[in-house]
């Protein structure tokens, strides 16, 4: 398949999962506006509605999910992959845990598509990927183990460093290529778009808006995300 074909199909695809939703937001039982390199941490029940609102578009939101009853299940981007044989995510993905139990179940999307595969930026990665000055900056890696130390969600449950593993990049555009490598592309997704989940469980959320400022994917401009839960 060439270049120009493999894209075709990819946008196809993409438009195909684009479901809106029928909640208000007037209804909901929990807003909050996370700015730019900040973080978010909350427990969303099971049975609750979970939206990610693109205020501003092309933003990444940096995001990990744990068992609210036992942290040390939490989400797992190979079983979730495996399980739903897709290596995307959209609506109708259902975000399985390490314990191999649904979590989430992703029922509304007007982005389309959502990368579990490049990870979290880091100190380590800005040094990489940039160059050595960039080593200082704020990354979403910190913004985690910010939330680690200072939530009482997170230090209740003896939440650490050690607790860092695969996560979702709500918003982020990693093509895979014919090749299977990954690609850090131009975002996808626009000012007012989101991806909302049905919590399948007890889970803790615990979201990084990403601050990366070398990245041209977002325009070198980190924009604020919006959250709403609905019981």
């Amino acid at each position: 398949m060439n270049a120009q074909k493999h894209s075709q199909n990819a946008s196809q695809n993409i438009s195909q999962n684009i479901v809106a939703s029928q909640l208000n937001p007037a209804d909901a039982v929990y807003e909050k506006v996370v700015p730019a390199g900040e973080y978010w941490i909350h427990t969303v029940k099971q049975g609750q509605t979970f939206r990610i609102l693109d205020l501003e578009g092309n933003q990444a939101a940096d995001t990990l999910f744990y068992s609210a009853n036992d942290p040390t299940e939490r989400y797992s981007a190979v079983d979730t992959i495996r399980e739903q044989g897709n290596i995307y995510l959209t609506t109708g993905s259902v975000l399985m845990s390490t314990d191999c139990n649904p979590m989430l179940t992703i029922v509304a999307d007007t982005c389309g598509r959502h990368d579990t595969l490049g990870g979290a930026c880091a100190t380590e990665s800005n040094t990489v990927r940039y160059a050595l000055e960039k080593k200082c900056m704020h990354a979403c890696r910190d913004s985690w183990l910010l939330a680690m130390a200072e939530s009482d969600i997170a230090t209740s449950k003896h939440m650490s460093k050690r607790d860092l593993t695969s996560n979702i990049n709500f918003f982020m555009n990693v093509p895979v290529t014919p090749h299977g490598e990954l690609t850090f592309a131009d975002g996808i997704s626009e000012a007012g778009k989101y991806v909302e989940m049905r919590a399948e469980m007890d889970v803790i959320a615990l979201v990084s808006n990403c601050p990366q400022l070398n990245n041209p994917c977002n325009a070198y401009n980190p924009t604020p995300v919006q959250v709403f839960i609905w019981d």
